[in-house]
């Protein structure tokens, strides 16, 4: 579950499938030569922990984006639920609340496939028992996002807008990451430990057919395995940006959802046989993405 700061109420993560919380000791070997005997010792010397979430609603991901590159902690909590869409609390004992860096996201945008977030949130601080008067808001239900009429746009440059798809594309994947360093010091109370972001990094990688005249009919122009070579031999940054998408061959932009600047680091072509011959691109981030209002 995320803090909404505005409403002052807990959100939870819609349409989740998975929800792990990791709880460490960080140990130092305890054992010395005034203790008889060779087994281990260890002594707590910290204490952090982590929470990953996957879900199929990808309707949020401007928000997560924002979130992680505003480097600004939220309040997470676990509590037992019920009722008929999960989201009331049921004020377990077990149940905690702490700040947290949203840390990394990953959003797949897959040909044929329900498209999914994976978020992962870094500890900072204590965790503490959650008052029963902790409030959790009511959200309603998304949809699932089909990958196919979620698409990356690509410019030949800079400068050039990034209007035109890539062709016969199968896959898409957006990758951001938020750096961050053990601020705990000397200073610092008690055991747990403190966290300071200090760098963002994003990696885009999609994957697509080398021919798609084949299979469609393109009624709207995109990019095919040359251009791509082109922009790899350019070795220069190119505009993008991923868009909802609609129309002859899901090829027309509707919505923006983030944009920005990458360098094509890879390009695999794969030519196996007696199946599709294909292609990887990878590509890193250059610069700082930007979310549309």
């Amino acid at each position: 579950m995320t803090y909404d700061s505005t409403a002052a109420k807990f959100k939870v993560i819609g349409m989740a499938t998975g929800c792990t919380v990791t709880l460490t000791n960080n140990t130092d070997e305890g054992s010395h030569k005034d203790i008889v005997g060779a087994a281990a010792m260890p002594t707590t010397v910290s204490k952090s922990w982590q929470v990953q979430v996957d879900s199929l609603n990808v309707s949020d991901t401007a928000a997560m984006l924002t979130a992680i590159k505003s480097m600004q902690p939220l309040t997470l909590m676990w509590d037992e639920t019920s009722t008929s869409d999960n989201q009331t609390r049921e004020k377990a004992t077990f149940a905690r609340k702490g700040s947290a860096y949203l840390s990394d996201c990953t959003f797949n945008f897959n040909d044929r496939e329900n498209s999914t977030k994976s978020l992962q949130f870094q500890g900072t601080g204590a965790l503490q028992s959650v008052p029963a008067a902790d409030a959790v808001e009511v959200i309603s239900i998304g949809s699932f996002t089909k990958g196919q009429f979620v698409r990356l746009f690509l410019g030949s440059d800079n400068t050039a807008a990034p209007s035109t798809v890539i062709a016969a594309a199968k896959s898409l994947s957006l990758h951001v990451s938020l750096t961050l360093e053990d601020a705990t010091t000397k200073d610092t109370t008690g055991d747990w430990q403190v966290q300071e972001p200090t760098a963002i990094s994003y990696d885009i990688t999609t994957g697509a057919l080398v021919r798609s005249g084949d299979t469609i009919t393109s009624q709207v122009g995109a990019k095919a395995l040359n251009d791509l070579e082109t922009i790899y031999e350019s070795g220069t940054p190119v505009k993008w940006k991923i868009a909802n998408v609609s129309g002859d061959n899901n090829r027309t932009a509707s919505s923006t959802i983030v944009s920005g600047s990458v360098v094509l680091t890879q390009l695999t072509i794969n030519g196996p046989n007696r199946q599709n011959a294909d292609y990887q691109a990878s590509m890193q981030g250059y610069g700082a993405y930007e979310v549309a209002a």
